[in-house]
C-alpha cells in the first residue's frame, strides 16, 4: 500500500520562464483585442444610430416636398383656369356687344332708343342692421 499512495502523487509541472511570458504576452494581446473589438462594436453603433436618424429625416422631407407639390400643383391649375377666364373676358371685351353689356350692367348706361329702369333691393346686412335698429328701440 505504501508504493501504491506514492504512486499517486502526481508529477510537479516544471514550467518554463520563456511560457510564463508567452502567457502574458497572450493575456494583454487578448485584453487589447477585446478593447479593439469593443471600440469597434461602439463605432459601428453610432454609424447606424446615423444612418436611422438621416433615413427618417429623409423620408419626412420626401413627404413635406410631396405635400408643397401638390399645393403648387394646385395653385397652377387655379392660376390657368384664372387665366383662360381672363383671355375669355378680353375676347369679349374686344366685341362692340360685350362693351354694351359692361356699360348696361356696370355703368348704369342704355342707348338711345331704350329706357333705364333701375330697381333697388335692399341688401340683407342692411335689414339687418334696420332689424337691430328697431329692437334696440322697442327695447328702450
Amino acid at each position: 500500500m505504501a508504493n501504491y499512495k506514492q504512486n499517486s502523487k502526481k508529477p510537479k509541472k516544471v514550467i518554463n520562464k520563456e511560457e510564463n511570458k508567452t502567457k502574458q504576452k497572450n493575456k494583454t494581446k487578448s485584453s487589447s483585442n477585446g478593447f479593439y473589438y469593443s471600440f469597434l462594436t461602439i463605432i459601428l453603433l453610432l454609424c447606424l444610430i446615423q444612418i436611422t436618424i438621416s433615413a427618417v429625416l429623409n423620408v419626412s422631407k420626401v413627404i413635406s416636398y410631396k405635400a408643397k407639390i401638390v399645393q403648387i400643383t394646385n395653385t397652377r391649375n387655379a392660376a390657368m383656369t384664372l387665366n383662360e377666364q381672363l383671355k375669355d373676358n378680353i375676347n369679349n371685351f374686344s366685341n362692340i356687344s360685350g362693351l354694351e353689356a359692361i356699360a348696361r350692367n356696370n355703368l348704369k348706361m342704355s342707348s338711345e332708343d331704350e329706357v333705364l329702369v333701375i330697381i333697388n333691393t335692399p341688401k340683407e346686412e342692411e335689414k339687418e342692421e334696420k332689424s337691430k335698429i328697431k329692437s334696440f328701440i322697442k327695447h328702450d
